[in-house]
């Protein structure tokens, strides 16, 4: 079996030889080469095909953001960035993922020693490296640059209704895509008064390319847990509000819930809910702490779940792991209604598969379809 070959970009000669003696020990990965600024980075992608690359942002003669860009044009290849904690870490982090980066590490005192961190960035070269149609999910343009009719029919290309365990809600509709092939998507079950939408890796990009699709008028409140640090969460809902036709906020706590308006949890906080009336308020919460993941997608959706019950819709984004299926299990019981991203249009398929897997996914679409889902089920 070939090497997976990984390129390092650092200026710090500490995290180049951290990373190179982490990766290293594997035996099915070959650091190939360590670059210590951006120029030293773009003439090694050209010399060594690495299949992915680490690539830190600051650094002299050339900067990161500067190197990923030109990398992307002439040797189009996976980059972990690696960031600072900081704000200015963060909104260049996503400028980076803007431009094709498919995903991130912190640069921390936690980065290296805890083996839960070292693993999952091991993980993350492996299927990043091993995902050959990547890049040009990467690449592709973001939906913030399209419209949506919001009379259009709602084809679904490839979509179809998921046989549950607990039976799929009828009537189908049944129609053909623009190749003849058959698909079928169901039909409302009820209107959903609220939508809870879980991501992970890949969510920052994919995030893009469905909120900016919403219509103004959307009617119902939308809150998103996506896996991220403490700043990063206010630089991607400021990012998204730029976008986007709906308010996208970082839920500070003690919000009502309104129409049209998008609340992104906050970085080391879990997103709750509380009703008080008839109005709901969002609340921030460390417990539960003994989860890998905070802010954790099932914690969310359970909260919402408890008070919109079958008048819930869940959505599951790209992500690794399978933070999200027991919430959005619970909420399937409760009659509510559960859309997957499909395999394809996933940067990892690991979150969505394990909905899929459990058989709670009502509907399976491509990540371009799913801002029109959302819209039919709301309105």
């Amino acid at each position: 079996m070939n090497k997976i070959k990984v390129l390092i970009v650092d200026d710090s000669i500490f995290m180049r030889k951290a990373l190179d003696t982490l990766l290293s020990g594997e035996p099915d990965i070959e650091v190939v080469g360590m670059a210590k600024n951006g120029q030293e980075a773009i003439e090694m992608a050209e010399q060594f095909k690495p299949d992915i690359i680490t690539m830190d942002i600051e650094m002299p003669t050339m900067d990161g953001i500067t190197a990923l860009e030109r990398i992307m044009k002439t040797n189009p290849t996976p980059v972990i960035m690696v960031s600072s904690l900081t704000k200015e870490g963060a909104d260049a982090t996503l400028k980076a993922l803007d431009l094709g980066a498919v995903d991130f590490m912190t640069k921390d005192s936690q980065s290296f020693g805890g083996a839960d961190i070292e693993r999952g960035l091991k993980d993350k070269i492996r299927k990043f490296a091993r995902n050959k149609s990547l890049v040009k999910l990467l690449t592709r343009p973001s939906a913030s640059t399209s419209t949506i009719n919001n009379n259009q029919s709602f084809r679904i290309p490839g979509a179809y209704a998921h046989p549950s365990t607990g039976g799929v809600a009828t009537p189908f509709a049944h129609s053909s895509n623009i190749d003849g092939s058959k698909r079928v998507v169901i039909n409302k079950t009820g209107i959903k008064r609220v939508v809870a939408l879980g991501t992970s890796t890949g969510g920052p990009q994919s995030l893009q390319k469905v909120i900016p699709l919403l219509p103004a008028d959307l009617g119902v409140p939308v809150v998103i847990t996506q896996h991220m640090p403490p700043n990063f969460t206010n630089s991607l809902a400021t990012r998204l509000n730029t976008l986007s036709k709906v308010e996208v906020i970082e839920a500070q706590g003690k919000e009502k819930l309104e129409p049209n308006v998008v609340y992104i949890a906050k970085g080391g906080y879990h997103l709750k809910f509380q009703k008080v009336g008839t109005s709901v308020y969002t609340e921030l919460s460390t417990e539960p702490s003994n989860v890998f993941n905070i802010p954790g997608v099932d914690v969310m959706v359970d909260s919402i779940s408890e008070i919109y019950g079958k008048e819930c819709l869940g959505v599951i984004m790209t992500g690794m792991g399978s933070d999200g299926c027991k919430g959005l299990k619970n909420l399937k019981n409760m009659g509510g209604t559960i859309i997957a991203q499909n395999e394809p249009s996933c940067i990892v398929y690991g979150m969505p598969r394990a909905v899929v897997d459990a058989g709670i996914a009502d509907e399976i679409v491509p990540l371009d379809e799913i801002a029109a889902r959302i819209t039919y089920h709301v309105k």
